[in-house]
């Protein structure tokens, strides 16, 4: 028999006959490494226990401890227990394709009968009855024919032509789960038990095309989720509902902040309260960016495809480009006809999806000098990108928002001094909005690139030596750089856990070349700037989705958008609520007065649903004493202080914090 060697992560090596399973290897290191082995890597690869080594490899045995192969393994095999306990409640049922995905799985279902929700509890139930029932799971490696010849005698049409699309020379794995049976590349645990019975949650029904194509059968689509045990998931759940009592567009209807609708698809209609934020936040930023050092600018939002074209845009990002086709023949309109067919033509502009190529006409105006380096343009430019419909998401997820965008053109030897100066600029910014800690993740050269590798090793040891200048720790991802060059993104987390990317810096020497930037060196010649991307918040309407979510709505007092309602307890307090509104707005507060002849219950009842950070309860007492009864949101009691202490306190509340 041939000989084979694998090596282990402790580097020893040791020789196996070719075929050994990473099972039978597991087995002849110890007994317990075999009972709790549920897989392998083989050269990287994740490894069934069952499949054969042919070839020398490096190897290493996997356990439930091992928390990325064990999910991966527990969800995908819940994936074809659902399945089928489906077939075996309802037989009729065609199965088609069950991804792993974030945090669970789906199975996609061709059922005459709609599922409902009661019958997810049913499923539930006979899944666990399947993992309880300890039954083993076994795989072969099967012919083409004979695999389409058994699923067109068990009638399972999505199957065949699963089969039918898999490339010619590709293995066909069959995997049983007891004696349910699917196709599938693997791997899977050894048997239904090992998948935790407590640990998982049927959540959800959609449709779904087959394919994605709209044009086929339309599927039914269970979600589940699975963890490793039952406190995971529970606090999953947990996490669930706190986002759901959090979700911005919940809170954005109950705070009358803004709206969307099918008519402007993707597209926010800021109300009073919403574009109040908006524009404290646009405030603040400006401020930050002006005393970083950046020039603001202005650019047009319909441009020449031409531009694209130069670019680059045109060919990698048409997709996503909203068109905008203009007839240049109505020009004119007393022109004879003559001479608008003779002017006739359509000019293809589109709107910009992004700031880039506009920054660097801005540049290109008139000659620039070493001396004008580092160049910071900064612009809040409003974008429009087409996203799929189904991919837009309250203001997180939009077709028409504005950025925080700024672009630094700079001298390749200035890089790392920007690259530093930035990250500590945005951690400023991002701990005075309540985030004092972000994760920076580094993303290096990819496979497909531009530029020379001495280029490439001089910016990305700039991009690293910065982050280590300023104290921080990163997160390499090798590999998942821009074709142009290296970048950083840059991750908050939020209150419930949740992980998103904001701000990026990039460095790009590609833009200003293929759009002819050039500033003159000392020695009079001309030569390319570096041109770096970056942003703070990324996109205004989704960092105040965040920012609404963050806080459940009840946002930092300077922020919120209905900071003060004077509300009075009897009608005879109506002069003295005026006079505090009049003191509070003199004093930089938003305020307002709620004279209605309701009771104070009530009132604070209707302002508490609304967020409003402070009430100011006025009853004859108050009006006696020049007082007012001060009651934040999320107290049960109130204090009495004196107008001047809660005017002089709210002020101070009111400012921003870069202004303190």
């Amino acid at each position: 028999m041939t000989q084979i060697s694998l090596t282990f992560p402790d580097g020893n090596a040791r020789d196996f006959e070719a075929g050994v399973t990473a099972g039978e290897v597991a087995a002849s290191i110890s007994k317990s490494l075999a009972k709790k082995a549920i897989s392998a890597s083989v050269d990287g690869a994740h490894w069934d226990l069952q499949w054969p080594i042919e070839a020398d490899a490096s190897i290493a045995i996997h356990t439930m401890q091992d928390d990325a192969q064990a999910l991966e393994l527990i969800r995908h095999d819940l994936a074809h227990i659902m399945a089928r306990a489906v077939q075996a409640i309802w037989p009729d049922t065609k199965v088609t394709i069950g991804p792993v995905i974030k945090d669970g799985w789906y199975y996609d279902f061709d059922r005459a009968e709609p599922f409902t929700p009661e019958d997810l509890g049913a499923i539930e139930k006979k899944m666990k009855e399947i993992i309880n029932a300890r039954d083993p799971v076994r795989t072969e490696v099967w012919e083409r024919a004979r695999a389409i010849a058994h699923y067109e005698a068990n009638g399972e049409p999505y199957k065949v032509e699963l089969i039918e699309s898999i490339p010619g020379d590709e293995p066909l794995r069959m995997y049983w789960h007891g004696d349910w049976q699917d196709l599938c590349r693997g791997p899977h645990l050894q048997h239904t038990g090992q998948v935790p019975g407590d640990a998982f949650k049927l959540m959800s029904i959609a449709g779904a095309y087959w394919r994605g194509d709209s044009d086929r059968a339309m599927l039914q689509r269970i979600y589940g989720v699975a963890f490793k045990n039952r406190d995971d998931l529970k606090k999953h759940l947990n996490m669930l509902e706190e986002a759901a009592k959090r979700d911005h567009r919940k809170l954005g209807r109950e705070m009358d902040l803004f709206h969307m609708q099918e008519e402007a698809p993707g597209q926010v209609f800021w109300h009073p309260n919403g574009w109040t934020i908006y524009t404290q936040l646009q405030d603040y930023m400006r401020r930050k960016q002006r005393a970083g050092g950046y020039q603001e600018i202005n650019t047009p939002q319909v441009v020449d495809r031409k531009l694209w074209e130069a670019s680059g845009h045109w060919d990698k990002y048409q997709h996503h480009m909203f068109l905008v086709e203009v007839d240049e023949s109505r020009d004119g309109e007393n022109d004879d006809a003559e001479a608008k067919k003779n002017r006739a033509q359509t000019k293809i502009n589109a709107l910009k999806p992004m700031n880039c190529p506009c920054h660097v006409q801005v540049f290109n105006q008139g000659l620039k000098s070493y001396r004008d380096l580092p160049l910071r343009l900064a612009e809040f430019g409003s974008c429009a990108r087409f996203e799929p419909s189904g991919a837009l998401h309250g203001i997180m997820r939009v077709r028409g928002f504005t950025q925080d965008d700024a672009h630094i053109f700079c001298r390749e030897d200035q890089i790392e001094a920007e690259c530093a100066k930035f990250i500590d600029f945005l951690a400023d910014i991002y701990r005075e909005l309540g985030f004092a800690e972000f994760e920076i993740r580094f993303a290096t050269r990819p496979e497909k690139r531009v530029g020379t590798e001495e280029s490439w090793d001089y910016v990305e040891g700039a991009l690293e030596a910065a982050i280590k200048a300023v104290g921080r720790e990163y997160t390499l991802e090798p590999g998942d750089g821009a074709f142009y060059g290296p970048k950083l993104d840059f991750y908050l987390t939020d209150a419930i856990g949740r992980v998103w990317q904001c701000g990026t810096f990039q460095v790009d020497p590609n833009l200003p070349e293929r759009l002819d930037a050039s500033y003159i060196t000392p020695e009079g010649d001309k030569a390319r700037p570096f041109m770096l991307h970056r942003a703070c918040l990324g996109s205004f309407e989704r960092f105040i989705g965040i920012l609404i979510e963050e806080h459940a709505g009840k946002l930092p007092f300077w922020l919120a958008p209905r900071q003060v309602v004077v509300a009075s307890i009897t009608s005879e307090a109506d002069d003295y609520v005026a006079e505090v509104v009049q003191a509070l707005t003199a004093a930089g507060v938003r305020a307002e007065a709620d004279i209605r002849n309701e009771k104070i219950n009530y009132k604070v009842r209707e302002h508490s649903v609304g967020k409003v950070p402070v009430i100011l309860a006025i009853g004859h007492r108050e009006v006696e004493e020049r007082t007012a009864s001060v009651r934040r949101l999320g107290e049960k009691q109130s204090a009495v202080m004196g107008l001047d202490v809660v005017v002089a306190q709210l002020s101070a509340e009111a400012t921003p914090p870069d202004l303190r």
